[in-house]
């Protein structure tokens, strides 16, 4: 009796199974679900949303790029080697001939210093709202009124 099973296809097909048989591994949570986002696309969410928060009174923010960082370059370009000064959380690089003004906000400074997402979005505004003020030479209170306020 030849009750032989035939061997599959060889070629480019989707699997259907792992290598133990139990089948594919599928994403823990749906796309819409907030878990699927990844901690640096909720950080920039957050800058987002604050900047979008101070548009509606500056217009001309529409002019400056905002940016997330991971962490901050060292203090000496070709050093490995901090300063003594704590690490900053944001920064802002000028216009040039060509280039438009940055807001650099950096991601993990921000998430060591805070607890959760209600903390780490008062940060967040905090940080944004003092380069801003810093880029446009103004206070940080004239920027955003209620800076400072917990």
């Amino acid at each position: 009796m030849d009750n032989r099973v035939p061997p599959p296809p060889a070629g480019p097909g989707p699997r259907r199974r792992d290598r133990h048989g139990r089948g594919m591994r599928g994403p823990i949570a749906p796309p819409q679900v907030p878990l699927a986002a990844s901690r640096a696309e909720v950080f920039a969410d957050l800058v987002q949303d604050s900047v979008e928060r101070l548009e509606r009174h500056w217009p001309q923010l529409a002019d400056i790029d905002f940016v997330v960082l991971e962490v901050p370059r060292p203090a000496g370009r070709g050093t490995e080697t901090w300063s003594d000064e704590a690490v900053p959380l944001g920064g802002v690089v000028p216009a040039r001939e060509g280039r438009r003004a940055r807001v650099v906000v950096y991601r993990r400074p921000v998430e060591i210093r805070t607890k959760g997402r209600d903390e780490r979005a008062a940060l967040v505004h905090e940080v944004v709202v003092e380069q801003v003020a810093e880029l446009l030479g103004l206070t940080p209170e004239t920027v955003d009124p209620r800076y400072g306020e917990d």
